[in-house]
């Protein structure tokens, strides 16, 4: 029997993490990632997660996104607790309430365009109609209209992260993740890529959280988020556009 997806709570936040600890271990040493920390991320809000290599960042990431779990806290994605679900009903949830943007973009080589595109939506088994409707949307979203059928070798790399944006955004989620996603990119592009991000998102209501070391990319937030040894510091709010709260013990 498939597995059904919870549903989303109408007036929750897009997510949240509720006083997390995580820590990993390796070679002998213990190493606490997160420290308590807590964050809210309003729906439709931008927020920009800045610090140091090590401090904390992609951790949080992985745990807004149900990729790894908490030893204590609760971190939530629209009203619903990661630690709630069971493997195959995590999956799904993720798949239909979370996007990821990275760094390197994994693209299929193989696939064209418009085939990486509408990966999420193959594993989610949508109807081949409304498939090809979504992904030309998302295409024409972030200004592809008409590279679908390029493989990836065949677009620029500003290109094909847009490709990664698009595959992101195509099961319109609640929740968009992004890891240093101009990393690759020269500060031009990078800028252009952000905003087509950031506008692209708003126009399907999608919350963002951006882990960048870029201070132009954290500027196209509403809300930049300091993180120093695995605690979280509210260090401005940009766009003046939601003052949604974000709690953590500084140090």
């Amino acid at each position: 029997m498939p597995t059904e997806t919870p549903t989303p709570v109408g007036d929750a936040p897009a997510a949240e993490a509720i006083s997390v600890t995580h820590t990993y271990v390796g070679y002998g040493l213990k190493v606490k990632a997160l420290d308590g920390a807590s964050l809210s991320i309003a729906r439709g809000e931008v927020v920009a997660v800045v610090g140091p290599s090590g401090s904390g960042k992609s951790t949080l990431l992985f745990l807004l996104g149900g990729l790894d779990q908490p030893e204590e806290g609760t971190v939530r994605v629209a009203g619903t607790a990661w630690g709630s679900l069971n493997g195959d009903e995590r999956a799904r949830f993720r798949r239909v309430n979370c996007g990821f943007v990275v760094q390197g973009t994994a693209l299929l080589p193989q696939a064209t365009a418009a085939e990486n595109v509408e990966v999420p939506l193959l594993l989610d088994s949508v109807d081949p109609a409304e498939r090809a409707r979504r992904v030309v949307e998302a295409l024409d979203r972030v200004g592809l209209a008409g590279e679908g059928a390029k493989l990836p070798d065949q677009l620029s790399g500003g290109q094909q992260q847009r490709v990664a944006i698009a595959r992101a955004l195509v099961s319109r989620p609640t929740l968009v993740l992004a890891d240093e996603p101009t990393g690759n990119l020269d500060s031009a592009t990078g800028q252009a890529v952000t905003r087509l991000l950031v506008e692209a998102a708003a126009e399907g209501g999608a919350a963002i959280v951006i882990v960048t070391h870029d201070p132009k990319v954290a500027a196209h937030a509403d809300r930049i988020v300091e993180m120093h040894s695995g605690h979280l510091n509210s260090a401005a709010n940009i766009g003046a556009t939601t003052s949604s709260p974000s709690t953590g013990a500084a140090r």
